[in-house]
Formats: C-alpha cells, structure tokens, sequence
C-alpha cells in the first residue's frame, strides 16, 4: 500500500469527501480531520443512551461487562479522547468545539459513573465493580486528568480514593492491597490482582507484579501530586480495619511529598525489576524475581509516561534518558515498516481478550504526548504522523480504521472499540500540520 507523504498529508486528506455519508467535510483544517475521525468513532462506538462504549461495531447497546459493553479497563482512555479533544479545540480557539468536547467529556465520566457502582471501588462484583487492581488504576488516572482539566473535584476525590483502594486494600473485599511492602517481606513493586475474588488469600511476594499495575501507579501517583495543594496536611483520620491478615489503615488522600515519594519507590522497583534501562524493553510481567511475557505497547507507553513525568517533575535527566530509551524500543524494535504493533492473538482476532489489546496504541500515544510535547523530544513526531496518514488512508465507508493502520479496513468487518481507538487517539493528540 502507498501511504500519503507527511508533507502532502493536509492537502490529501481535505480533498477527500468525509468517509461519513451523513455529513459534509468540515473546514479544512487539521484540527477539523482530528474532531471528524474522533466523531466517527463515536458514531460507530458510544452508546448515547448511558455515555459508556459498545465492545464492537456490531453490538446493539452497552449493556454490562457480558453484554456489550467495552471493558471496565478500557472506558478511561475513551473518556480520555474526548478530554483530548476538547484542549486540541481550545488550543486552536475553537469556543464552540471546546464546550462541545467539554460537555461530551462530563456525560462519559458521569455515564461510567453510573454503569460501574458509582465507582464504590469496595464492590468487587464481576459484572459492573471492581476485581483487579490495574482496571482501578486506570480509572485514578483518568479521574485525576478530569480533576485537573475538566475543574472537577470530585473527580479529585474520586482519584484518591481509588489510587488508596489499590494501594492499601480494602475491608470489604478483604485482600491486603497492591502495594507489596519490602517491610512486610514482600519485596517492593505493585502486585496485579488478589485472588480469589470473593475471598482473597494474602498476598506472597512470589507473586505477579506486573508492567500493567507498576507504571501507571507512578503515572498516578504523579498527576495526583500535580493537583494536590502544597500545603496539605496528612489525613488525620484514616480508616483502619482488621481482619485475620492482620491491622491495616488507609488514609483517604496523601500529601503532595508523599505522592512523589510513592512514584519514585514503584518507579525504582519496576525500571529495575521489570525493564531494561539500556535497551528500553520492558517485559510483561514478575514472578518471584523472575521476569516473563514480550514486551507490550501499552507497558512501554506506561514506562515512557512515568518517566517524563518524574522528569517534568524533578529535573532529573535519567527520568528522560529512560523514557527515550522506551519510545526508542517502541519504535526500532517493536514496530514493523514504521507502523505501530497491535498485540492481538492471529489465531483468534475475536477472542475477548485479544480485542481488548486492540487499546494499546491508544494508552502508548497519550504517553507520547508528554514526552514530544511537554518534554520537547521531537524526534517521534515523524513517526506518529507516519501512523497517522496510514490510519486516515485506510478508513472504511463509516470513517473507522481497524488496529492494522496500514492495511485497508473492510465495511464488513466487525472491529472492536479498542482497535478502532488507535486512529483517533492518535490525531488528536497529533493532527495532521
């Protein structure tokens, strides 16, 4: 397939008619091909009627975890899109697209919210709660950006009380909490989960502590600093409980040093136990010291985002030179042709699981963002237009482009909500100059 050369990609794309037939090209404008891709995809993908996204283009409404509805995991990027959405309007002046995209961002955040418990991160229920620490942390991240960019306090509130639920446990489920303390014998890092899920064991320092749990509790722990007043005191008042694994307390929020000190020990365990500081590979997973699974798109955008964080942050230059290293590995290793690798299962594309890793270009991209256009390293954005123009090349008649970005996206194909995240995630946060 030929791909539409970076310097010709603007003058390409506004000269074709909109892939939507139901509506006319808007001005032409990069921008206006960012908003159009992003409102195809909702079109094809949100359910309107409760503001969550469909698991794929061909289920009717978003009804529960077994009944269309896309993963608890996966909603926070698409509340995520429309946040971004909403600073490229106001970044371009565009009033009427910014309340547009602000108001669309509050009815996602409210409508999950609502789908999922009124995000009592204590209910473990399988269906609509919470069973696994990476799908809350997910949510600490997104409600800590809404807290910030949509002014939102109890989003603030929100993204406490869920980066404390993973942290310290729960009284409720019962499990002993993520964080495996090298006090307790644990050994340091982030444990993935508590099993079983109804009545947990505590847990051992064999277990898996992975990629998916570690980064982003840096990358939580880091936005959550960034909102935090500087001069809030330690929460005087915590919750403590007891129960045959011994006494546990749980403050409701941090303070601003402690965050930062958070970030910094998961941040030292992980580069040191999960990745490799001189080739930027970060593997899956940990087991008992031992390190398993193939690098994942999604670890590295993780990886990459804790580091210019901590480097935004503090200054200091390893933060930077590590996040290099990790887009660098994403991107001469990893990739394949310049296009960015969808992780899915060949052998079963349709595989739930295997759908969902169709999300990964879309964690990787937002993390892309900080390290080109807040920490200055503009050496990627060719590589991100690159993926861009094939993306906008290969969209199908109702504006979608499948995970595949160079591959031509046929009408028929059912395409879950997550692959088709990657093209929007990407032009908005890099539309086409």
């Amino acid at each position: 397939m030929k791909l539409i050369p970076i310097a010709l990609l603007a003058a390409s794309v506004l000269g074709m008619t909109s892939c939507s037939s139901s509506k006319k090209m808007a001005a032409p404008s990069p921008a206006n091909i960012a908003f159009e891709t992003y409102d195809d995809f909702n079109r094809v993908f949100l359910d309107s009627a409760k503001y969550i996204y469909r698991n794929t283009s061909t289920d009717p409404a978003a009804t529960d975890r077994w009944n269309g509805a896309a993963a608890i995991w996966c909603q926070p990027m698409y509340a995520d899109m429309a946040m971004n959405a909403m600073l490229l309007a106001r970044a371009n002046g565009d009033k009427k697209a910014e309340k547009q995209y602000r108001d669309l961002s509050n009815k996602i955040i409210d409508g999950n919210i609502a789908q999922y418990l009124d995000f009592d991160f204590d209910n473990n229920d399988t269906n609509r709660g919470w069973f696994i620490y990476d799908d809350i942390q997910w949510w600490t991240i997104t409600m800590a950006r809404a807290a910030k960019i949509l002014g939102r306090d109890d989003c603030r509130e929100l993204a406490e009380k869920s980066f404390a639920r993973v942290w310290y446990g729960s009284p409720r489920v019962g499990d002993t909490g993520s964080y495996a303390d090298p006090k307790k014998g644990l050994e340091g890092g982030m444990f993935w989960q508590w099993q079983p899920l109804e009545h947990p064991n505590a847990n051992k320092a064999t277990d898996g502590k992975m990629s998916c749990i570690n980064f982003p509790t840096v990358v939580a722990a880091m936005l959550l600093y960034d909102i935090t007043p500087a001069n809030r005191k330690a929460d005087p008042s915590p919750e403590k409980w007891s129960n045959q694994y011994g006494s546990f307390t749980r403050p409701h929020y941090e303070t601003k040093e402690r965050y930062l000190e958070m970030a910094k020990e998961i941040y030292d365990w992980a580069s040191k136990n999960l990745g490799d500081m001189k080739t930027g590979q970060i593997s899956d997973s940990s087991h008992g010291g031992n390190r398993g699974g193939h690098p994942l798109i999604y670890n590295q955008g993780t990886f990459i985002g804790a580091g210019a964080l901590l480097y935004l942050a503090t200054g200091e230059k390893e933060y930077l030179d590590n996040a290099k290293a990790g887009a660098d590995y994403s991107i001469n290793v990893m990739s394949e042709n310049g296009i960015l690798p969808w992780a899915r299962n060949r052998k079963n594309p349709y595989d739930q699981g295997s759908l969902e890793q169709g999300v990964y270009p879309a964690i990787w991209v937002q993390y892309m963002d900080l390290l080109v256009n807040d920490c200055g390293q503009e050496q990627y954005r060719d590589f991100i237009n690159k993926n861009v123009a094939a993306g906008l090349s290969n969209r199908n008649g109702k504006g979608i482009c499948d995970g595949e970005l160079d591959k031509p996206t046929p009408d028929n194909r059912m395409i879950g909500s997550y692959a088709g995240s990657s093209l929007p995630s990407l032009i908005l946060l890099f539309p086409p100059k």
